[in-house]
């Protein structure tokens, strides 16, 4: 029988958070393996290995405690024997460090967001600068997220990101297209582009917004099929990328643009730098730029000294301006922001039901607009099969969080990884089902 001395060192990665943390993992992975470490990447119980990696999120508080649970879940199983080590990584670690080292002592070690070299050598493993831009992927094969920058420089109140994250920062053109080609040739055809904030990209290198130059040099990488924005800030939108996005057939016609509020009291304790009128004529500039393009939007409601006129304005502009997607957060009090020092005074209770009311709006809005998809073909990417359908999306559609495209698959088989042409059939709010057209 082995004895657990004889076990050979098996690293298991749990990610934790948004787009970003997976890419970091992804490094991490790629890095590990380039070492000869065994990993896996948030692997069953049984295969579970014996040194865990959680890579935490510290933004808002659900995702706060949702990283103190895991991380506590791990120290009690190294208590038990069941793992032999538990490192811990990411925004929450970087944010709240020392609380955590003396609330939860039995974790070996704490890292910050930038100190991948130290949390290698902790592993047993040097940090590879030959590996720059290589990744041990976790999404299926046929999309990547692309981090072009890091950190940020926006002076948003309810917003602890650059705490957690630092200045901005942009990757240079030629290693993120070199990051591209070494992705496609791994098979990715569509690449998702995340920073905090797409629209400062190049502020840094080029000193100009340069995000349209990117975007043309990873459109000439042979075998990406689709570029994906993420994260775009509306103010100082560089508009020459939506001249792009209409001239060149790989980037999708679809942003994703954070607007959090849109009354203007609001707006100006947020520290947004803009207005109601000024959002409002960007939203009509993208649509009249790039008919038909997809826009995703978030938003807040609570945040401290929001009323109910405030929040009435928000819900006429959902409906006005009939976002094709939306997500809607209920605002979390964050320590260390500028917004801290308000009141929150917002109760939970109406926070959560302005977040379910506005949600409402946008299922109706999404189903109307799903209907109108109903006997039109689309281009779809077909992600996965899962229990009876294959699962695709349109160019309109991000992975995890839009609309998906699901196909019988007792009646039809489509190849995963492959674009197919599929010709809608059926829609309900937030689902399209079709068929090979």
């Amino acid at each position: 029988m082995r004895t657990k001395s004889l076990k050979k060192n098996k690293i298991n990665v749990i990610t934790l958070g948004c787009s970003k943390n997976v890419y970091d993992s992804e490094v991490l992975m790629g890095q590990l393996r380039a070492n000869g470490k065994e990993v896996e990447h948030e692997a069953p119980a049984e295969k579970e290995g014996n040194i865990i990696v959680i890579n935490t999120c510290g933004f808002i508080d659900n995702a706060k405690a949702e990283s103190v649970n895991m991380i506590l879940e791990y120290a009690d199983k190294k208590d038990r024997g069941l793992v032999d080590k538990v490192f811990v990584t990411g925004c929450l670690s970087e944010r709240y460090r020392p609380d955590l080292e003396k609330e939860i002592p039995n974790v070996d070690q704490y890292f910050g967001t930038t100190e991948l070299p130290q949390l290698l050598k902790a592993l047993g493993a040097d940090y590879k600068h030959e590996l720059l831009g290589e990744r041990l992927t976790t999404t299926p094969k046929n999309y990547a997220y692309l981090k072009i920058a890091e950190g940020c420089d926006r002076p948003c109140s309810f917003c602890a990101i650059p705490l957690m994250r630092g200045s901005h920062v942009s990757q240079p053109i030629e290693k993120l297209v070199k990051e591209a080609q070494g992705l496609a040739k791994n098979g990715v055809k569509e690449l998702i582009l995340i920073a905090q904030d797409l629209t400062y990209y190049g502020l840094d290198l080029y000193k100009k917004r340069n995000l349209a130059e990117l975007l043309e040099a990873l459109a000439a990488v042979e075998g990406i099929e689709w570029i994906r924005l993420h994260y775009a800030y509306p103010t100082g939108f560089p508009m020459d990328v939506l001249e792009l996005m209409k001239r060149e057939p790989k980037i999708c016609n679809y942003i994703d643009i954070p607007l959090q509020h849109i009354s203007d009291s609001i707006l100006k304790s947020m520290r947004r730098g803009t207005t109601q009128a000024k959002t409002t004529q960007l939203l009509k500039d993208f649509r009249a730029a790039v008919p038909g393009m997809a826009i995703r939007t978030t938003l807040i409601v609570g945040y401290p000294g929001e009323t109910q006129e405030d929040f009435e304005i928000l819900k006429d502009f959902v409906q006005e301006m009939k976002f094709d997607r939306m997500g809607c957060f209920a605002y979390s009090h964050e320590e260390n922001t500028h917004a801290y020092l308000l009141e929150d005074n917002v109760p939970d209770d109406v926070k959560q039901a302005r977040a379910n009311e506005i949600m409402e709006l946008q299922s109706q809005i999404s189903w109307d607009l799903n209907q109108e998809k109903v006997g039109q073909v689309f281009r779809c990417i077909i992600d996965r099969k899962e229990g009876a359908h294959f699962v695709g999306r349109t160019e309109f559609d991000s992975p995890d969080v839009d609309n998906e495209v699901l196909i019988d698959a007792s009646k039809h088989y489509v190849k995963t990884g492959e674009f197919v042409n599929i010709k809608i059939i059926e829609a309900t709010e937030f689902d399209l089902y079709g068929e090979p057209a």
